[in-house]
């Protein structure tokens, strides 16, 4: 499935295509109901829940501060504050590694302003097993891209979040993921994939790296992708009666409905 580009008469086509990859992966769930954007999928006997969207027509955006200037910590936060405000939380995940604190630790931008610059740093742990990579989305695009090839050529991004491993680089899955691996976790993710979709992912079971990326590059036909993080992968689908809540987080993504918008 390619999807045209959203610019002029094809807007209205490219919305459809994307709309026929997210109902294509309700059809691949063994089990329970799809909503608008988010699907039960069983892939290679685990299983997850993927969430589609498409960047030239849903309001994609990074979330970290509430208003009292601290993080907001949870999903369920999130919703409130913006609830306040008039507007819909109808989809969130956690979206990118952080400290004890709660800020990001490598690259994060919020409405074009840069909250933590990139970490560049190789080393042992997940975030900083080359290559990483960074999520980002722009005005009506969004993508996950190699951090040394953003920082390259930065893209005109209105959000940034950087995070690691990358778990499929231009097709092939990250050099360092290994089909033995054993380490198996709860574990959530982001890819740019076939027809322009952003798609979301998080294990409903423990899963290794592996199945991870294969799921991404296999299953949902991503081109790159990037790995979120694990243990504390939370999301928040209430067309899904899911909203997880299991440890204060730090950066969110979210897709937002404002007042008075249909689904």
């Amino acid at each position: 499935m390619n999807c045209p580009a959203a610019t002029g008469q094809r807007r209205g086509s490219r919305r459809r295509c994307v709309a026929a990859l997210t109902f294509a992966l309700a059809l691949g769930a063994a089990s329970g109901t799809a909503s608008a954007a988010c699907a039960p999928k069983d892939f290679d006997n685990a299983k997850f829940t993927v969430c589609a969207f498409d960047p030239a027509h849903d309001d994609i955006r990074l979330f970290l501060d509430g208003p009292d200037g601290k993080p907001y910590g949870s999903l369920a936060a999130l919703a409130a504050a913006l609830k306040a405000k008039g507007e819909t939380l109808v989809f969130a995940m956690n979206a990118g590694m952080f400290g004890a604190d709660r800020f990001p630790v490598g690259l994060y931008v919020e409405n074009r302003m840069r909250l933590h610059k990139a970490d560049t740093r190789g080393g042992a742990t997940n975030f900083h097993m080359k290559p990483n990579g960074v999520f980002w989305i722009g005005d009506g695009v969004a993508g996950v891209t190699e951090t040394s090839r953003y920082l390259a050529q930065t893209p005109p991004a209105r959000y940034a979040t950087q995070s690691g491993p990358m778990l499929i680089v231009e097709g092939r899955i990250h050099p360092k993921i290994k089909p033995g691996g054993t380490s198996q976790k709860i574990r959530n993710g982001v890819g740019a994939c076939e027809g322009g979709a952003i798609v979301f992912a998080i294990a409903d079971e423990p899963v290794t790296f592996d199945a991870f990326a294969r799921l991404f590059r296999d299953g949902l036909k991503c081109q790159n992708a990037l790995f979120l993080d694990g243990s504390v992968s939370s999301l928040y689908a209430p067309e899904l009666g899911r909203d997880d809540e299991l440890a204060p987080i730090g950066p969110i993504v979210g897709v937002v409905r404002p007042r008075g918008q249909s689904e």
